[in-house]
Protein backbone atom coordinates (compact mmCIF):
# COMPACT_ATOMS: atom_id res chain seq x y z
CA UNK A 1 0.00 0.00 0.00
CA UNK A 2 1.11 3.68 -0.79
CA UNK A 3 2.07 6.02 1.94
CA UNK A 4 -0.57 8.45 0.32
CA UNK A 5 -2.92 5.21 0.62
CA UNK A 6 -1.84 4.34 4.37
CA UNK A 7 -2.55 7.73 5.10
CA UNK A 8 -5.80 7.96 3.57
CA UNK A 9 -7.25 5.14 5.20
CA UNK A 10 -5.91 6.57 8.53
CA UNK A 11 -7.61 9.81 8.55
CA UNK A 12 -11.02 7.84 7.45
CA UNK A 13 -10.54 5.88 10.50
CA UNK A 14 -9.21 9.03 12.96
CA UNK A 15 -12.53 10.69 11.44
CA UNK A 16 -14.99 8.37 12.73
CA UNK A 17 -13.77 9.34 16.90
CA UNK A 18 -15.88 12.76 17.34
CA UNK A 19 -14.40 15.27 20.04
CA UNK A 20 -16.15 13.66 22.76
CA UNK A 21 -14.76 10.25 21.93
CA UNK A 22 -11.03 12.24 22.05
CA UNK A 23 -11.73 13.85 25.70
CA UNK A 24 -12.83 9.79 26.81
CA UNK A 25 -9.63 8.39 25.65
CA UNK A 26 -7.13 11.02 26.74
CA UNK A 27 -9.26 10.94 30.03
CA UNK A 28 -8.86 7.18 30.25
CA UNK A 29 -4.93 6.97 29.40
CA UNK A 30 -4.28 9.89 31.67
CA UNK A 31 -5.96 8.67 34.58
CA UNK A 32 -4.32 5.33 33.87
CA UNK A 33 -0.79 6.58 33.77
CA UNK A 34 -1.22 8.64 36.47
CA UNK A 35 -2.34 5.69 39.04
CA UNK A 36 0.58 3.38 37.67
CA UNK A 37 2.62 6.06 39.40
CA UNK A 38 0.70 6.78 42.03
CA UNK A 39 -1.15 3.72 43.18
CA UNK A 40 -4.14 5.81 43.27
CA UNK A 41 -7.12 3.21 42.94
CA UNK A 42 -9.53 5.58 41.84
CA UNK A 43 -7.89 6.92 39.08
CA UNK A 44 -7.23 3.09 37.81
CA UNK A 45 -11.40 2.85 38.17
CA UNK A 46 -11.67 5.73 36.09
CA UNK A 47 -9.20 4.80 33.67
CA UNK A 48 -10.41 1.37 32.95
CA UNK A 49 -14.44 2.87 33.07
CA UNK A 50 -13.18 5.51 30.16
CA UNK A 51 -11.65 2.07 27.65
CA UNK A 52 -14.52 0.13 28.89
CA UNK A 53 -16.72 2.76 27.58
CA UNK A 54 -15.21 2.87 23.95
CA UNK A 55 -15.08 -0.84 24.12
CA UNK A 56 -18.80 -1.07 24.09
CA UNK A 57 -19.89 2.35 21.90
CA UNK A 58 -17.04 -0.26 18.52
CA UNK A 59 -19.91 -2.46 18.07
CA UNK A 60 -22.31 0.58 16.75
CA UNK A 61 -19.67 1.00 13.78
CA UNK A 62 -19.99 -2.27 13.16
CA UNK A 63 -21.71 -3.10 9.20
CA UNK A 64 -22.20 -0.75 6.56
CA UNK A 65 -24.64 1.84 5.82
CA UNK A 66 -26.12 0.96 1.86
CA UNK A 67 -28.87 3.11 1.07
CA UNK A 68 -30.14 5.98 -1.63
CA UNK A 69 -31.17 9.15 -0.68
CA UNK A 70 -32.82 11.97 -2.92
CA UNK A 71 -33.30 15.38 -1.61
CA UNK A 72 -36.54 17.03 -3.48
CA UNK A 73 -37.04 21.26 -3.17
CA UNK A 74 -40.30 22.03 -4.82
CA UNK A 75 -39.56 25.50 -5.94
CA UNK A 76 -35.93 26.24 -5.77
CA UNK A 77 -36.58 29.46 -6.62
CA UNK A 78 -39.37 31.61 -4.97
CA UNK A 79 -40.11 35.74 -3.74
CA UNK A 80 -39.03 36.72 -0.25
CA UNK A 81 -42.06 35.50 2.40
CA UNK A 82 -43.06 32.06 0.04
CA UNK A 83 -42.24 28.60 1.19
CA UNK A 84 -40.37 25.59 -0.23
CA UNK A 85 -41.83 21.94 0.03
CA UNK A 86 -38.74 19.74 0.78
CA UNK A 87 -38.36 16.26 1.33
CA UNK A 88 -36.00 13.13 1.93
CA UNK A 89 -36.82 9.46 0.90
CA UNK A 90 -34.26 7.18 1.66
CA UNK A 91 -33.92 3.76 0.34
CA UNK A 92 -32.48 0.42 1.69
CA UNK A 93 -30.11 -0.95 -1.08
CA UNK A 94 -28.41 -3.54 0.88
CA UNK A 95 -29.59 -7.05 0.87
CA UNK A 96 -29.98 -7.19 4.40
CA UNK A 97 -31.68 -5.05 7.04
CA UNK A 98 -30.44 -1.58 7.56
CA UNK A 99 -29.16 -0.42 11.15
CA UNK A 100 -31.24 2.43 12.94
CA UNK A 101 -29.18 5.41 12.04
CA UNK A 102 -29.76 9.11 12.12
CA UNK A 103 -30.51 11.79 8.70
CA UNK A 104 -29.33 15.17 9.11
CA UNK A 105 -29.99 17.94 6.40
CA UNK A 106 -28.48 21.10 7.18
CA UNK A 107 -30.45 24.19 6.18
CA UNK A 108 -28.78 27.02 6.38
CA UNK A 109 -27.10 27.77 9.64
CA UNK A 110 -29.95 25.10 11.51
CA UNK A 111 -29.72 21.31 11.44
CA UNK A 112 -32.79 18.95 10.49
CA UNK A 113 -32.06 15.77 12.20
CA UNK A 114 -34.47 12.65 11.49
CA UNK A 115 -34.43 9.33 13.32
CA UNK A 116 -34.59 5.92 10.61
CA UNK A 117 -35.19 2.86 12.20
CA UNK A 118 -34.09 -0.43 10.74
CA UNK A 119 -35.44 -0.72 7.01
CA UNK A 120 -36.05 -4.46 5.46
CA UNK A 121 -34.25 -4.37 1.85
CA UNK A 122 -35.96 -2.35 -0.58
CA UNK A 123 -37.77 -0.34 1.65
CA UNK A 124 -38.02 3.52 1.98
CA UNK A 125 -38.58 5.79 4.18
CA UNK A 126 -39.57 9.70 3.88
CA UNK A 127 -39.45 12.56 5.66
CA UNK A 128 -41.03 16.33 4.44
CA UNK A 129 -40.53 19.64 6.33
CA UNK A 130 -41.17 23.25 5.14
CA UNK A 131 -38.50 25.82 3.97
CA UNK A 132 -39.90 29.43 5.05
CA UNK A 133 -37.99 32.54 3.55
CA UNK A 134 -38.15 35.96 4.76
CA UNK A 135 -35.40 38.33 2.86
CA UNK A 136 -34.04 37.97 -0.41
CA UNK A 137 -30.74 36.00 -0.74
CA UNK A 138 -29.65 31.98 -1.05
CA UNK A 139 -30.60 29.13 1.50
CA UNK A 140 -27.93 26.39 1.32
CA UNK A 141 -29.80 22.57 1.80
CA UNK A 142 -27.25 20.04 2.36
CA UNK A 143 -25.87 17.83 1.96
CA UNK A 144 -27.94 15.36 3.19
CA UNK A 145 -25.79 12.67 5.68
CA UNK A 146 -26.65 9.66 7.41
CA UNK A 147 -24.92 9.53 10.80
CA UNK A 148 -24.44 5.96 12.60
CA UNK A 149 -22.75 5.73 16.29
CA UNK A 150 -22.89 4.98 19.74
CA UNK A 151 -25.55 6.77 22.17
CA UNK A 152 -22.91 8.74 23.74
CA UNK A 153 -21.64 10.35 20.68
CA UNK A 154 -17.72 8.83 21.27
CA UNK A 155 -17.77 7.18 17.63
CA UNK A 156 -19.86 8.52 14.67
CA UNK A 157 -19.53 7.21 10.94
CA UNK A 158 -20.79 9.89 8.89
CA UNK A 159 -21.61 9.49 5.15
CA UNK A 160 -22.86 11.77 2.78
CA UNK A 161 -25.05 11.07 0.08
CA UNK A 162 -26.63 14.50 -1.68
CA UNK A 163 -24.30 17.43 -3.15
CA UNK A 164 -25.49 20.91 -1.48
CA UNK A 165 -28.00 22.26 -2.81
CA UNK A 166 -29.97 25.88 -3.16
CA UNK A 167 -32.63 27.94 -2.92
CA UNK A 168 -33.09 31.50 -3.86
CA UNK A 169 -35.06 33.91 -2.66
CA UNK A 170 -35.84 36.82 -5.01
CA UNK A 171 -37.20 39.74 -3.54
CA UNK A 172 -40.65 41.15 -4.24
CA UNK A 173 -40.99 42.79 -7.72
CA UNK A 174 -42.65 46.04 -8.90
CA UNK A 175 -45.41 45.79 -11.61
CA UNK A 176 -43.52 48.14 -14.42
CA UNK A 177 -44.79 49.04 -17.85
CA UNK A 178 -42.24 48.28 -21.19
CA UNK A 179 -38.85 49.75 -21.56
CA UNK A 180 -39.60 50.78 -25.33
CA UNK A 181 -37.87 49.60 -28.14
CA UNK A 182 -33.88 49.30 -28.03
CA UNK A 183 -31.38 50.74 -30.11
CA UNK A 184 -30.88 49.07 -34.12
CA UNK A 185 -27.66 47.47 -32.81
CA UNK A 186 -28.26 43.81 -33.59
CA UNK A 187 -28.44 42.25 -37.22
CA UNK A 188 -30.13 39.39 -36.01
CA UNK A 189 -32.39 40.87 -33.35
CA UNK A 190 -35.82 40.98 -33.03
CA UNK A 191 -38.37 42.15 -36.07
CA UNK A 192 -40.84 45.03 -35.49
CA UNK A 193 -43.49 46.44 -37.52
CA UNK A 194 -41.65 49.45 -38.82
CA UNK A 195 -41.09 49.07 -42.04
CA UNK A 196 -37.16 50.29 -43.03
CA UNK A 197 -35.51 50.71 -46.35
CA UNK A 198 -32.45 48.70 -45.51
CA UNK A 199 -31.98 45.98 -43.35
CA UNK A 200 -31.82 42.21 -42.64
CA UNK A 201 -35.74 41.34 -42.73
CA UNK A 202 -37.22 41.11 -46.32
CA UNK A 203 -40.72 41.68 -46.07
CA UNK A 204 -41.98 43.03 -49.98
CA UNK A 205 -41.71 44.59 -53.01
CA UNK A 206 -43.17 47.65 -53.89
CA UNK A 207 -42.89 50.87 -56.64
CA UNK A 208 -39.80 53.24 -56.80
CA UNK A 209 -40.22 56.22 -55.58
CA UNK A 210 -38.01 59.47 -56.35
CA UNK A 211 -35.43 59.36 -53.21
CA UNK A 212 -35.04 55.58 -52.77
CA UNK A 213 -31.53 54.04 -52.88
CA UNK A 214 -30.64 52.37 -56.74
CA UNK A 215 -29.05 49.80 -54.74
CA UNK A 216 -32.44 48.54 -53.36
CA UNK A 217 -33.99 47.93 -56.63
CA UNK A 218 -34.58 44.28 -57.40
CA UNK A 219 -34.03 44.41 -61.18
CA UNK A 220 -34.99 40.52 -62.24
CA UNK A 221 -38.93 41.55 -61.06
CA UNK A 222 -38.70 45.12 -62.70
CA UNK A 223 -37.41 43.40 -65.69
CA UNK A 224 -40.70 40.83 -65.72
CA UNK A 225 -43.53 43.50 -64.85
CA UNK A 226 -41.68 45.70 -67.96
CA UNK A 227 -41.73 42.44 -70.16
CA UNK A 228 -45.52 41.82 -69.26
CA UNK A 229 -46.76 45.21 -68.97
CA UNK A 230 -44.87 47.05 -71.37
CA UNK A 231 -44.78 49.74 -69.51
CA UNK A 232 -41.55 51.04 -67.40
CA UNK A 233 -41.59 50.10 -63.69
CA UNK A 234 -39.00 49.37 -61.45
CA UNK A 235 -39.56 47.66 -58.05
CA UNK A 236 -37.70 47.96 -54.78
CA UNK A 237 -37.30 45.61 -51.87
CA UNK A 238 -38.59 46.57 -48.34
CA UNK A 239 -37.74 45.12 -45.25
CA UNK A 240 -38.96 44.98 -41.70
CA UNK A 241 -36.86 46.91 -38.95
CA UNK A 242 -34.90 44.35 -36.67
CA UNK A 243 -33.76 45.59 -33.21
CA UNK A 244 -32.30 43.63 -30.42
CA UNK A 245 -32.57 45.33 -27.22
CA UNK A 246 -29.75 44.82 -24.50
CA UNK A 247 -30.82 46.52 -20.77
CA UNK A 248 -27.89 46.61 -17.98
CA UNK A 249 -28.22 47.07 -14.47
CA UNK A 250 -25.59 48.08 -12.09
CA UNK A 251 -25.75 48.30 -8.63
CA UNK A 252 -23.45 50.00 -5.72
CA UNK A 253 -22.25 47.35 -3.61
CA UNK A 254 -19.96 49.69 -1.09
CA UNK A 255 -21.88 49.41 2.30
CA UNK A 256 -20.76 53.09 2.77
CA UNK A 257 -23.49 53.91 -0.36
CA UNK A 258 -26.42 53.25 2.04
CA UNK A 259 -27.99 54.71 5.16
CA UNK A 260 -29.88 51.72 5.92
CA UNK A 261 -28.91 48.43 4.70
CA UNK A 262 -32.81 47.75 3.88
CA UNK A 263 -32.13 50.53 1.05
CA UNK A 264 -29.79 48.15 -0.69
CA UNK A 265 -32.55 45.83 -0.45
CA UNK A 266 -35.03 47.84 -2.40
CA UNK A 267 -32.38 48.54 -4.63
CA UNK A 268 -32.03 44.96 -5.10
CA UNK A 269 -35.66 44.60 -5.59
CA UNK A 270 -35.17 47.39 -8.14
CA UNK A 271 -33.50 45.55 -9.89
CA UNK A 272 -35.04 42.09 -10.67
CA UNK A 273 -38.21 44.40 -11.72
CA UNK A 274 -36.49 45.96 -14.25
CA UNK A 275 -34.38 42.85 -14.95
CA UNK A 276 -37.96 40.86 -15.31
CA UNK A 277 -39.41 43.77 -17.25
CA UNK A 278 -36.97 43.63 -19.88
CA UNK A 279 -36.91 40.17 -20.32
CA UNK A 280 -40.66 40.13 -20.90
CA UNK A 281 -39.93 43.06 -23.57
CA UNK A 282 -37.50 40.31 -25.33
CA UNK A 283 -34.23 42.10 -24.58
CA UNK A 284 -31.25 41.03 -23.20
CA UNK A 285 -30.42 41.51 -19.26
CA UNK A 286 -27.09 42.36 -18.05
CA UNK A 287 -26.50 43.02 -13.77
CA UNK A 288 -23.26 43.49 -12.22
CA UNK A 289 -23.36 43.92 -8.41
CA UNK A 290 -19.55 44.18 -7.20
CA UNK A 291 -18.23 40.54 -7.55
CA UNK A 292 -21.61 38.85 -9.08
CA UNK A 293 -22.73 39.63 -12.31
CA UNK A 294 -24.21 38.26 -15.04
CA UNK A 295 -25.50 38.42 -18.94
CA UNK A 296 -27.74 36.89 -21.58
CA UNK A 297 -31.06 36.41 -22.59
CA UNK A 298 -32.18 33.86 -19.85
CA UNK A 299 -33.98 35.97 -17.00
CA UNK A 300 -33.05 33.41 -14.59
CA UNK A 301 -29.42 34.82 -14.64
CA UNK A 302 -29.92 37.88 -13.85
CA UNK A 303 -32.46 37.21 -10.51
CA UNK A 304 -29.94 34.59 -9.42
CA UNK A 305 -26.75 37.11 -9.23
CA UNK A 306 -29.88 39.16 -7.34
CA UNK A 307 -30.49 36.78 -4.83
CA UNK A 308 -26.38 36.32 -4.16
CA UNK A 309 -25.81 39.59 -4.67
CA UNK A 310 -24.20 41.25 -1.45
CA UNK A 311 -21.80 44.01 -0.08
CA UNK A 312 -18.60 44.41 -1.20
CA UNK A 313 -15.82 47.14 -2.23
CA UNK A 314 -15.97 47.65 -6.21
CA UNK A 315 -18.34 50.18 -6.50
CA UNK A 316 -20.14 51.82 -9.10
CA UNK A 317 -17.07 52.82 -11.03
CA UNK A 318 -15.23 49.82 -11.43
CA UNK A 319 -18.92 47.68 -11.62
CA UNK A 320 -19.43 49.96 -14.65
CA UNK A 321 -16.64 49.18 -16.34
CA UNK A 322 -16.96 45.61 -15.95
CA UNK A 323 -20.81 46.25 -17.24
CA UNK A 324 -19.78 48.40 -20.10
CA UNK A 325 -16.89 45.03 -21.07
CA UNK A 326 -19.32 42.32 -20.23
CA UNK A 327 -22.23 43.91 -22.26
CA UNK A 328 -20.55 45.55 -25.20
CA UNK A 329 -24.03 45.82 -26.82
CA UNK A 330 -25.99 48.16 -24.10
CA UNK A 331 -28.78 49.85 -25.71
CA UNK A 332 -30.77 50.66 -22.07
CA UNK A 333 -28.21 51.24 -18.71
CA UNK A 334 -29.58 51.59 -15.45
CA UNK A 335 -26.90 52.63 -12.42
CA UNK A 336 -28.31 52.11 -9.05
CA UNK A 337 -26.97 53.55 -5.83
CA UNK A 338 -28.02 54.68 -2.50
CA UNK A 339 -28.57 57.87 -0.58
CA UNK A 340 -25.02 58.04 0.16
CA UNK A 341 -23.17 57.29 -3.39
CA UNK A 342 -21.36 59.88 -4.73
CA UNK A 343 -23.00 61.07 -7.82
CA UNK A 344 -19.65 61.86 -9.34
CA UNK A 345 -19.17 57.47 -9.46
CA UNK A 346 -22.61 57.24 -10.97
CA UNK A 347 -21.31 59.74 -13.78
CA UNK A 348 -18.17 58.14 -14.20
CA UNK A 349 -19.53 54.93 -14.18
CA UNK A 350 -22.29 55.63 -17.17
CA UNK A 351 -19.16 57.34 -18.99
CA UNK A 352 -18.31 53.55 -19.14
CA UNK A 353 -20.45 53.46 -22.56
CA UNK A 354 -21.02 54.79 -25.39
CA UNK A 355 -22.80 58.21 -25.91
CA UNK A 356 -25.77 55.96 -28.15
CA UNK A 357 -26.60 54.02 -24.80
CA UNK A 358 -29.65 55.38 -23.11
CA UNK A 359 -28.52 55.81 -19.37
CA UNK A 360 -30.42 56.41 -16.26
CA UNK A 361 -29.17 57.24 -12.52
CA UNK A 362 -31.54 55.51 -10.17
CA UNK A 363 -30.79 56.95 -6.63
CA UNK A 364 -32.84 55.28 -3.36
CA UNK A 365 -33.32 57.95 -0.82
CA UNK A 366 -36.28 57.23 1.38
CA UNK A 367 -36.03 60.23 3.05
CA UNK A 368 -36.33 62.13 0.56
CA UNK A 369 -39.50 62.46 -2.53
CA UNK A 370 -39.50 60.67 -5.31
CA UNK A 371 -38.48 62.59 -8.20
CA UNK A 372 -36.64 62.72 -11.96
CA UNK A 373 -34.38 65.12 -12.51
CA UNK A 374 -31.72 65.35 -15.09
CA UNK A 375 -27.65 66.40 -14.67
CA UNK A 376 -24.75 66.28 -16.50
CA UNK A 377 -26.99 64.70 -19.48
CA UNK A 378 -27.96 61.51 -17.30
CA UNK A 379 -31.57 61.43 -16.45
CA UNK A 380 -31.72 60.26 -12.41
CA UNK A 381 -35.16 58.65 -10.34
CA UNK A 382 -34.73 59.73 -7.12
CA UNK A 383 -36.73 57.07 -5.16
CA UNK A 384 -38.63 57.45 -1.91
CA UNK A 385 -40.67 54.11 -2.48
CA UNK A 386 -39.56 51.23 -5.01
CA UNK A 387 -43.26 51.35 -5.81
CA UNK A 388 -42.63 54.44 -7.42
CA UNK A 389 -40.23 53.10 -10.07
CA UNK A 390 -42.75 52.29 -12.43
CA UNK A 391 -44.28 55.37 -12.93
CA UNK A 392 -41.18 57.46 -12.57
CA UNK A 393 -39.60 55.25 -15.07
CA UNK A 394 -42.18 55.86 -17.72
CA UNK A 395 -42.15 59.26 -17.19
CA UNK A 396 -38.60 59.40 -18.31
CA UNK A 397 -38.40 56.90 -21.24
CA UNK A 398 -40.95 58.75 -22.97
Amino acid sequence: MSPHGFRGRLNQALEVIKPIGWLVLMLGMGALVVATFTLWRELAVLGMACLALIALALPFLLGRTSVSVDLVLQPERVAAGESVAAGVLVVNRASSRLVPTTLEVPVGSAIHRYGISSLAPGATHEESFTIRTERRGVISVGPAMTRRGDPVGIFSRDVVWTPVREVLVRPHLVPMESLGAGLMRDLEGVSTDAVSQSDLAFHALREYVPGDDLRHIHWRSSAKVMASSGESALLVRQYLDTRRSHATIIVDDRLSAWGDPEDFETAMAVAASIAVRAVLDEFDVSFVCGSHASTGSDGYLALDAVCRADFGHRGLVESGRQASTLAPDTSLAFFVGGNRSEFTDILRSAAAFPPEVRRFGIVVDPEGKSRVTETGGLAVLHLASKEDLGALLRWSVK
